[in-house]
């Protein structure tokens, strides 16, 4: 293995030093590793508190690596008086633009206006110089029919008057809460991944730590903290119930299809209305493919097992691409993937539509437990701000100044001297891995440096993966530290030879833990990534 210091602690390492009976209290245990576990993890570690984030499965496992992918302010939430929630999703979405460039792009958005149908041009006009002056850019101009289906060939043409184009963002988000991680750790943040929290340990009735299980191995053993941070998403009343039986979460899932882009050529986000309910539903490009979504109902599984899609989401999102382009006739067989996400959306009241529930997020103390749910992918940080704000009432000042509010850290490294030869695909990795970029190409075997055919991905970011990033399985690698089993036909099958040779030098994998893997794996994808059965 290499003896360059990984992105985060040795895991096995980190697990034995903390949990031994006479281990140092942690200020802060963060519960909950998506991007707003990420985001507190990472503002706590800059106001130097000592901190911990524990996760029960992967970085980024739950709705933090099924999101629409955007990084928007949410056209819809302006039209609908939500003026605070969009100027604040405004404003960090130009942050992100200028700190992680590379990672957060601006993308442009059609948002197409058929005749009879609101909204019509005059009255998206003012929403887009609203929408444009709150994030202090001028993108905002208006198409005629003509352009509109010289830029979106094969769109239906009755009633199409033209469209507005404007701009947005999007990303990878499994990615963006990995750059979190890295940037917590570089600053002294500790992570696992693996670790479930048991239960709080309460002392003289307050939320003095947790009792935790580390999955890999079955051990469990307590932590102790001054304050106890609940950034679990959609779990987020299931910890919270421990000290108040309050219920405030609304799981709402989100579906997605991934189709090829030679099948659907599309090249900006189209923004369409469906033909049955007049939702807005999304036809946009992300990694070289095309994606289609997303659903907004109200999900009640088990939170604990992977959402899938459902037939009848695959159907109204096949339904709403084939209206839009009735020459296309896309079929369940143009489908290489899928996902599913369960937001956690505020509010109880499910007689409400899911698609007219507020964004928000809410944060609330109980016992010294400090939850914080809800909110955006755009809003991060300001959620983590107003979490940690909330947890610094039972800690010490900060010890450190927190001038230097960036998100992340000026990379110092140029694309034009990382691969002068290649300085488009050098940016691309400097978004992906900030100033890590340098030592995985410098580490790197020359010929997984090659490109795996029809993505951006190479096998020198697998193996970086397995030696610095703490995958443990292989679903970790193909489907958040890289998106190979979204982007692939049959999950990366074509991959898996190349990955068990990786898995064995550096997992030390045998045969037969590589197949249990592989198997594991493929139940996975089969189950929750591809199309659910027809019969079902």
């Amino acid at each position: 293995m290499s003896s360059i210091n990984s992105v985060f602690s040795d895991r096995k390492t980190l697990v034995n030093e903390i949990s031994q009976a006479d281990a140092p209290e942690w200020d802060l245990i963060i519960i909950g590793g998506g991007i707003t576990g990420a985001a507190v993890l990472r503002e706590a570690v800059r106001c130097g508190y000592r901190s911990l984030l524990i996760e029960q499965k992967d970085f980024a496992w739950g709705t933090s690596s099924r999101s629409s992918k955007m990084v928007h302010g949410g056209l819809r939430y302006l039209a609908s008086g939500h003026f605070a929630l969009t100027k604040d999703s405004l404003t960090e979405r130009e942050r992100l633009l200028s700190e992680a460039p590379d990672l957060v792009k601006r993308a442009g958005f059609y948002f197409i206006i058929r005749k009879g149908r609101f909204p019509g041009r005059w009255s998206m006009s003012i929403i887009l110089k609203i929408y444009d002056y709150m994030a202090g850019v001028r993108d905002a101009c208006y198409y005629a029919s003509d352009k509109i289906q010289e830029r979106f060939r094969g769109i239906r043409t009755k009633g199409l008057k033209g469209g507005w184009y404007y701009t947005d963002a999007s990303t990878d988000d499994a990615r963006l809460v990995l750059r979190l991680l890295q940037e917590a750790s570089s600053h002294g943040g500790q992570m696992l991944n693996y670790v479930k929290a048991k239960n709080l340990i309460i002392h003289q009735d307050k939320v003095s730590g947790v009792t935790v299980e580390n999955s890999v191995n079955g051990d469990v053993f307590d932590l102790r903290a001054k304050v106890v941070v609940n950034s679990t998403g959609v779990w987020a009343d299931k910890l919270r119930n421990k000290v108040n039986a309050e219920q405030r979460i609304r799981p709402l899932r989100g579906s997605h299809l991934v189709i090829a882009t030679s099948r659907l050529p599309i090249f900006d986000t189209l923004v369409i209305f469906h033909p049955v309910d007049n939702r807005g539903v999304f036809i946009y490009p992300w990694e070289g493919v095309v994606l289609v979504g997303t659903t907004d109902l109200d999900h009640s599984g088990d939170l604990d097992i992977e959402p899938s899609i459902t037939n009848s989401e695959v159907d109204y999102l096949l339904q709403a691409v084939n209206f839009e382009f009735p020459d296309l006739a896309l079929s369940r067989d143009d489908i290489i993937s899928t996902w599913a996400g369960v937001r956690p959306v505020i509010g109880s009241d499910k007689s409400k539509d899911p698609s007219k529930e507020r964004r928000d997020h809410a944060v609330w103390i109980d016992k010294g437990l400090v939850t914080v749910s809800g909110g955006k992918l755009t809003t991060f940080r300001t959620i983590a701000l107003d979490a940690l704000k909330a947890a610094s009432e039972q800690l010490r000042p900060a010890s450190t100044s927190n001038d230097d509010d960036r998100i992340f850290a000026k990379v110092s490294v140029q694309a034009e001297e990382l691969l002068p030869e290649n300085p488009e695909r050098a940016r691309r990795l400097i978004g992906r891995y900030g100033e890590k970029a340098s030592e995985l190409l410098a580490t790197a075997i020359r010929d997984e440096l090659t490109l795996i055919d029809g993505t951006q991905y190479c096998f020198a970011e697998c193996r970086w993966a397995l030696r610095h990033e703490m995958v443990n399985h292989l679903d970790d690698l193909l489907l958040r530290r890289t998106r190979l089993g979204l982007l692939l036909p049959r999950g990366g099958e074509a991959v898996f030879a190349h990955l068990q040779d990786m898995f064995t030098q550096e997992l030390g994998y045998s045969d037969e833990k590589w197949r249990n893997e592989l198997q594991r794996y493929q139940e996975i994808w089969r189950s929750h990534y591809s199309l659910p059965d027809e019969k079902k």
